[in-house]
């Protein structure tokens, strides 16, 4: 068989067999045109379920001596040469072996069918892949690198690549663990395709919770808004097309057993889920969940929020490390201020305001932001913690801590 040199290279192919027999057609037209200038009076026969090849040279019968074009006709002795029966006017069909082509040029055609298959794979590869871009995949941990791990897809075996920036804080693999993340991107690299997974994307929430909330699958429950902060936090907006079904419980389930596995997967990241509303100061009041809100004062030209909570309020609304008021904030699309109600304010308490002559507007404004808008709501926190809360130096921390003690040192 014809065919059998290339064999090796048709097993385990992603290749249909339509377009396996087209790649060997062009290879072997290719052969026949190097050799004969020509593939115009040439057969190529594959059958794809045997795997057999046939290469035919087809000429017209001519008598002796009128042979005037040799691509396309033949001599009726020539003819005759290859079967008795042959007459002129007929069609001579003269079968070529690979023998005739040479050894180099055979060598050349199975390179470039390596080659040929090789790309193929790649774009099938990628077709397939962006087609399900933003899907869950589930693979095995095939190998560790320094800033990234491959991954062997369970459904197909192609290798995929999780980037650290995309894996969650807290996240540890060893080789053989299976990994579940969504397929982020695909992209050509170096003619080479590169699935991207991740973990961290919002779409792999979303598509977690689709698993796991089939109203949401069903199109009853709408995932309106995701933000995250991987491995720490997340809020999640969702709203019910349906007035008979709870969207908040539905995504929670009966004890928590919708979420628990959720959050289990997000190396326990803490996920609220919040009724979506247009109606501002109710949303950014749900966002702010588990914080109970007093009022809040709208700028919606600016897209600011005022939001003023009872002391023992603030630190739920703010966070561990801002992140609680960060993602409400990312959620609503206001810049959310928290406040303590100025009735709370103890009496001999004074603004942060009337510091503005010696402390500067804006570190003032970074003080508030995380709920400390008096003096001794300052002067509680520990200089560590307004540090990590601020993000201010060491140097504007002390010289703030300066200033307030100072008013109060005045007064004793």
């Amino acid at each position: 068989m014809l065919a059998e040199i290339f064999s090796e290279f048709k097993s385990n192919k992603s290749i249909d067999l339509p377009t396996m027999v087209r790649v060997l057609e062009d290879v072997f037209r290719t052969l026949i045109k190097k050799k004969y200038g020509s593939d115009e009076n040439f057969d190529v026969i594959v059958n794809a379920q045997k795997g057999d090849l046939e290469l035919w040279r087809v000429r017209e019968i001519v008598p002796d001596g009128e042979v005037t074009e040799d691509r396309s006709q033949i001599s009726i002795s020539e003819a005759m040469s290859i079967d008795d029966d042959y007459e002129i006017g007929e069609e001579c069909y003269e079968q070529l072996f690979l023998k005739d082509f040479g050894r180099r040029a055979i060598m050349a055609a199975r390179q470039t069918l390596i080659s040929r298959i090789m790309e193929l794979e790649k774009d099938e590869i990628y077709k397939q892949y962006i087609e399900r871009q933003g899907d869950i995949i589930m693979g095995e941990v095939h190998q560790i690198l320094k800033r990234e791990i491959l991954i062997l897809d369970d459904s197909t075996g192609t290798e995929l690549v999780m980037p650290r920036s995309e894996m969650i804080k807290g996240d540890f693999f060893r080789k053989g663990d299976m990994v579940r993340g969504v397929i982020r991107k695909v992209e050509m690299k170096n003619n080479n395709p590169v699935v991207i997974v991740s973990r961290t994307d919002n779409v792999f929430l979303e598509k977690l919770l689709e698993q796991e909330v089939p109203e949401i699958e069903d199109g009853l429950i709408v995932v309106k808004k995701i933000v995250r902060m991987p491995g720490e936090r997340a809020k999640v907006a969702v709203e019910s097309y349906d007035d008979r079904i709870d969207p908040v419980g539905a995504c929670v389930g009966m004890k928590g057993s919708r979420i628990h596995g959720i959050v289990r997967e997000l190396k326990n990241e803490n996920i609220d889920i919040v009724n979506f509303t247009n109606n501002h100061q109710l949303f950014i009041q749900r966002a702010l969940t588990p914080a109970k809100v007093s009022s809040i004062a709208l700028d919606d030209e600016k897209m600011k929020a005022s939001v003023y909570l009872d002391p023992d309020q603030v630190s739920l609304a703010i966070g561990k490390g801002g992140t609680n008021i960060k993602l409400a904030s990312r959620l609503t699309g206001f810049e959310i201020d928290v406040f303590r109600n100025t009735d709370e304010m103890e009496i001999d308490d004074v603004d942060l305001d009337e510091f503005s002559d010696e402390i500067e507007g804006w570190v003032i404004e970074m003080l508030k932001n995380i709920g400390c808008d008096t003096a001794r709501s300052v002067l509680k926190l520990s200089q560590k913690e307004l540090i990590r809360r601020t993000d201010l130096e060491d140097e504007t921390i002390e010289d703030v801590l300066r200033v307030l003690k100072s008013e109060f040192e005045e007064e004793e």
